[in-house]
């Protein structure tokens, strides 16, 4: 049986509210002992042009190829998280049942408000570009589809790009980020249809069918080394400009 992970230092109140993830004195599996699609989306309307549409995926995206080093250094040069497209304003969902860890945490980023929520499953779910949270604050327990935040714009004019960028976390200590794809209960393939993610993801040509798929992306080692150097890249980093 594998060694019970020690508590951070918080606060007693988050400590006391924790409890409240724990059934019958057991300690919550992590994610390894995890399976199947554990949480929801971060959004209680269905998708669309006036509501909210995918723009990026977790992974080796184009996009995040092209900034693997300014932007996405810390995190292998991967896109960490998901993007979804909404106005500002729009209400941010969470994702599962779990408690309030962080809000506004400056070492994350994704301003100019952010919150994580600790889940009973082990994972972690961070939230960020929120405009503002909802009535919600560290150490408070919270349900799947309680209203937590809602979107902002990371340039602080919710004019150019408003968007929620949505991970999951490995809980407790936040040094890993999984694909929220398989864990997520939605109809991916029509959510692509929908949405503008048409540059797809990076190939590299000496191993060209290496994270193509959605589903079969790396996890990423905050502060690990960058996983996507190509020395034959498709598209070439001149195309994507």
């Amino acid at each position: 049986m594998a060694a019970r992970p020690p508590l951070p230092k918080r606060s007693w109140l988050i400590a006391l509210a924790g409890l409240w993830l724990v059934v019958g004195g057991a300690w919550p599996a992590g994610p390894a002992a995890a399976a199947g699609q554990l949480f929801g989306l971060p959004f209680d309307t269905p998708p669309g042009p006036s509501t909210w549409l995918v723009i990026q995926l977790y992974g080796n995206t184009v996009s995040a190829y092209r900034w693997r080093r300014v932007m996405y250094g810390a995190g292998q040069g991967l896109h960490f998280g998901l993007d979804f497209a909404a106005r500002c304003g729009t209400p941010v969902v969470a994702i599962g049942d779990g408690v309030v860890t962080k809000v506004d945490a400056e070492q994350h980023g994704a301003g100019p408000h952010n919150l994580m929520i600790d889940h009973p499953n082990g994972y972690a779910s961070f939230y960020g570009h929120l405009v503002e949270r909802a009535q919600v604050d560290v150490g408070q327990a919270v349900t799947r589809g309680q209203v937590v935040g809602y979107t902002g714009d990371p340039d602080l004019t919710c004019a150019s790009r408003p968007h929620l960028h949505l991970e999951i976390r490995s809980g407790y200590n936040y040094r890993t980020a999984y694909n929220p794809v398989p864990l997520i209960d939605a109809d991916w393939d029509s959510l692509m249809l929908s949405g503008p993610f048409a540059r797809g993801f990076e190939r590299d040509l000496d191993n060209p069918r290496q994270w193509q798929a959605l589903d079969d992306q790396p996890e990423v080692n905050f502060g690990g080394a960058i996983l996507n150097d190509y020395a034959r890249p498709w598209p070439p980093e001149w195309l994507t400009r």
